[in-house]
């Protein structure tokens, strides 16, 4: 098991389409994922937001988006488990999530992989890696719960 990188797929009966809006329009992303992002995602453009889960909304949510290829791959990096008050994680090296789609039988096989853990700050790259872990384990649920309720 690599400590550099967090890999975690889910299949979604729902087609590629729908998979594809839940994760790249704000809105939809922003209700699953439990944040509310103050505009759409650009590509090269810094995505700001606030968390809404509850004990976690005095967070800020920040990530670049790096990538958007309609239906198969949408990107972005930030600074993973950044939740240190009066911390400046802006001097760290940034992950990168990025989401893959595939059509399937039965509808879409989203995988998710976090990448660049063993770039972070030693003193805080377990925990952040454990979080996150933990993390994408509940957040491929979600999509997946969002889509197929909604379809």
């Amino acid at each position: 098991m690599s400590s550099d990188r967090i890999e975690k797929a889910i299949e979604i009966a729902a087609p590629v389409s729908r998979v594809w809006r839940a994760l790249t329009d704000h809105v939809e992303f922003g209700t699953w994922f439990r944040v509310r992002l103050d505009g759409p995602f650009v590509p090269q453009q810094v995505s700001t937001g606030r968390i809404t889960y509850p004990g976690y909304e005095h967070l800020k949510f920040e990530a670049v988006v790096q990538r958007m290829e309609p239906e198969r791959l949408f990107s972005f990096t930030w600074h993973p488990y950044a939740l240190e008050p009066g911390v400046d994680y802006s001097k760290e090296p940034p992950t990168l999530v990025e989401f893959t789609l595939e059509e399937i039988a039965t509808g879409t096989r989203l995988r998710v992989v976090e990448s660049g853990f063993d770039r972070i700050p030693v003193h805080r790259r377990a925990e952040a890696f454990r979080m996150n872990e933990g993390g994408w384990s509940q957040q491929v649920e979600n999509i997946a719960r969002h889509v197929e309720q909604a379809s």
